[in-house]
């Protein structure tokens, strides 16, 4: 067991450091590697890593992995990390590299060792989600309680160690940025090991966690944005590398870039972004956040062509900028939004950044202008304009000497008393304000009021800073109410802030991460929410439900809650929705033909209302459910109203007859018949109470539905069946 942890490599390693400092050419720093291992090889005790505990769970693999069995024979790199670090993030593409050059047959394996930080990660669904989102391939194991990372004093996310063929530990990596010094370690201890005849050729039993998944129209959609008219929505399909124009009721009418992550400018069908967030659209211009190339990018509707506005297409370190946008060097962009400078002559004249990898605000100048405490400025430069570059929740007045702590998410208050911007900042769980008069950051909601703190978080609503949050990744002002709404995302909530007052409540979501819809906002769930927008009318608020790969429309009138149907989308490295719905209708069970067929009333309804059915079933004396067979609902329509089960959820299990069962529905907003019928099934498997006999029975209730033009609202229940039909089975 490694008692000293990390902390016996240093005197060796330390000294490597410095000696490479001083070498001219490759081959003297790969002769200094090999003398290092010769030495730590030859240490009368090596520094081993402890075995991990079989309880663990683990993605990608087919099982439990060994760290000195399975992995006896190998070159080991433990990347310890926790997925909503943007340090870790930028460390991915050297481990995709690294892995892409060597595999477990030349006797590499890289394990991921996911220590979180906030108690949402420590949720298995969670970093699956994660592992998917990000294009992880290796084996990672779900360290919750950071075991591993105590027993080797593990001090920050990203620490990579990397390990010989016995478990014996040789190096560490602390932060990101280390590339050179991780291919070059890695190579020669392979090669000295190789030599000696200590590395295995076996193969690691990976099972990747995306080869089973099922199809989705989105994947993993970070924003949403909505224009002034309120007709046309623009998501961020983050998943599928693509950029999504739909109208309000659905209908792709543009699909930009996917399914493959890439970086080319050019016409609709050609250009390549690689895990878009941020997006904003005035008239037909569509400015997008491309996080992972690092670039902010311009999509014209019109023209049908996608150019690069800022950022080069490598990760930046420049905290200042000032560079013509394209030749500034920028780092993972996280949200974009329009906003004024101060002495423009035009509108919407600069656009802000969320610069989460550098833990600033930027701005890019799309007319000539001048920033708050700033001089005159051309068009086309981009730079900071809020943020030290250190990582910190701290306010100031002076906006260059705040902190910010990975800012993920912005929205503009231009009226008075406002005149903000609002940030969502997720690393320190806050929202801030910068004042867009004289640039001063001050605090709103969440954290604590030491600045170097980045664990003051919860789920409390509250006022100031009495109140928590959780990992916040989106946010967006309600011009009409003057509310600001938050996705409180690793709270899995929306929130709804009152800047006046400094009063922060849940709005919507119960904190479960799950996927309930077509309810009201207290009983619906969302996973992970990262962006949200409102309408220009305040009436209706859409939200990326990032990890159940939904847009949701929560009606803020109605306090309704319902789903964004994504029609006719483009093939996508995925069966679009229409297609899933036609195999998940093929799939359904059939219900003998003995069943009974039951006509219910003509019902009047109106598009996108909530319907919940109640389903009450009563078996015979003396029976029991087989809880074993597949005892469900599902809803089916005839050929001609198929349109009704567009977005809906199909099926669902019973589990006790004893209590009612509800059964969502949701007509959709835009309704193709004034006239139609859905149909309500039911097919249970029940046994005699001495398990002599088992039976299969079904029902069918038949349900004609009157469509209006006007919303009624409201939430309507139907109790099925009635009392005059309630010993059916």
């Amino acid at each position: 067991m490694a008692a000293e942890g990390l902390a016996g490599l240093l005197p060796a390693q330390t000294q490597l450091e410095y000696a490479l400092l001083d070498a001219d050419t490759p081959q003297e720093k790969e002769n200094l590697v090999y003398q290092y291992l010769k030495k730590m090889d030859s240490r009368e005790r090596d520094l081993t890593v402890p075995e991990l505990s079989r309880d663990l769970q683990w993605l990608n693999t087919e099982g439990p992995i060994s760290l000195h069995k399975d992995l006896c024979g190998k070159v080991v790199v433990l990347d310890f990390f926790t997925y909503c670090c943007i340090n870790c993030l930028h460390l991915l593409p050297d481990l995709h590299e690294l892995e892409h050059q060597y595999s477990d047959k030349d006797g590499l394996v890289i394990i991921g060792v996911h220590s979180a930080k906030f108690p949402n990660e420590k949720v298995l669904d969670s970093i699956k989600s994660a592992v998917l989102r990000y294009n992880i391939v290796h084996p990672v194991v779900n360290d919750a309680d950071a075991t591993l990372w105590h027993e080797l004093e593990v001090s920050c996310w990203p620490t990579l160690v990397i390990l010989g063929p016995r478990g014996n530990m040789l190096f560490s990596l602390v932060g990101e940025g280390h590339k050179e010094k991780l291919f070059l370690f890695t190579s020669i201890t392979l090669k000295f090991y190789k030599e000696r005849g200590q590395i295995k050729d076996n193969s690691i039993g990976i099972k990747l966690y995306k080869d089973s998944l099922p199809p989705s129209p989105l994947l993993f959609p970070g924003k949403v944005t909505v224009d002034k008219s309120g007709e046309r929505l623009v998501i961020a399909d983050t998943g599928h590398h693509r950029i999504l124009v739909t109208l309000k009721n659905g209908q792709i009418l543009h699909t930009i870039g996917g399914p493959n992550s890439g970086r080319k400018d050019g016409r609709f069908s050609e250009a390549a972004f690689n895990s878009p967030q941020g997006v904003a659209i005035k008239n037909n211009v569509i400015y997008v956040a491309d996080t992972e190339n690092h670039l902010i990018r311009k999509i014209d509707l019109e023209l049908e062509i996608v150019t690069t506005v800022a950022g080069i297409g490598i990760q930046g370190v420049d905290k200042e900028g000032g560079a013509k946008g394209e030749e500034q060097p920028i780092s993972s962009p996280w949200d974009v939004v329009f906003g004024n400078s101060v002495s423009g002559t035009q509108e919407d004249d600069v656009l802000w950044i969320a610069m989460a990898g550098i833990h600033q605000v930027w701005a890019l100048m799309l007319e000539g202008g001048k920033l708050p405490k700033g001089s005159d400025l051309k068009k086309g430069v981009c730079l900071r304009f809020a943020g030290s570059g250190n990582e910190e929740n701290r306010n100031n007045a002076y906006p260059h000497k705040a902190g910010f702590a990975q800012p993920s998410g912005l929205s503009l208050a231009s009226e008075e008393p406002w005149n903000c911007l609002f940030v969502a900042d997720s690393e320190s769980s806050t929202v801030r304000m910068i004042s867009l008069k004289d640039g001063a950051v001050k605090h709103l909601v969440g954290g604590e009021r030491d600045p170097l703190n980045l664990f003051a978080f919860g789920d409390v609503d509250g006022a100031g800073i009495n109140a928590k949050l959780q990992h916040p990744l989106g946010i967006t002002w309600d011009k009409k109410r003057k509310l600001l709404y938050v996705a409180d995302s690793y709270n899995h909530k929306i929130k709804v802030v009152d800047p006046k007052m400094k009063n922060c409540a849940t709005l919507a979501g119960t904190g479960e991460a799950s996927n309930v819809v077509g309810s009201s906002f207290t009983q619906s769930t969302f996973n992970e929410p990262g962006g949200l927008c409102i309408e220009e009318n305040g009436r209706l608020m859409y939200v990326a439900d990032t990890n159940n790969h939904q847009i949701k429309v929560l009606d803020l009138e109605t306090k309704i809650l319902s789903m964004l149907p994504i029609l006719n989308p483009e093939t996508c490295d995925v069966t679009d929705n229409l297609s899933v719905q036609k195999d998940q209708i093929a799939n359904l069970p059939k219900l003998p033909k003995s069943a009974p067929n039951i006509q219910l009333p003509s019902l009047s309804a109106a598009p996108g209302q909530t319907i919940q059915f109640l389903l009450k079933l009563t078996l015979p004396p003396d029976s029991k459910l087989n809880e074993e067979a597949p005892n469900a609902w599902f809803i089916t329509a005839e050929d001609n109203n198929t349109w009704l089960l567009q977005g809906q959820c199909l099926s669902g299990e019973i589990k006790d007859v004893s209590c009612q069962t509800v059964i969502p529905f949701q007509l959709p907003r835009v309704c193709l018949s004034a006239e139609a019928v859905l149909a309500i099934k039911a097919c249970l498997y029940y046994c005699s109470k001495d398990s002599s006999a088992c039976m299969m029975k079904g029902i069918s209730f038949n349900q004609p539905l009157q469509i209006g033009s006007t919303n009624q609202g409201g939430k309507m229940e139907i109790v099925l069946p009635s009392s005059r039909t309630s010993a059916l089975l």
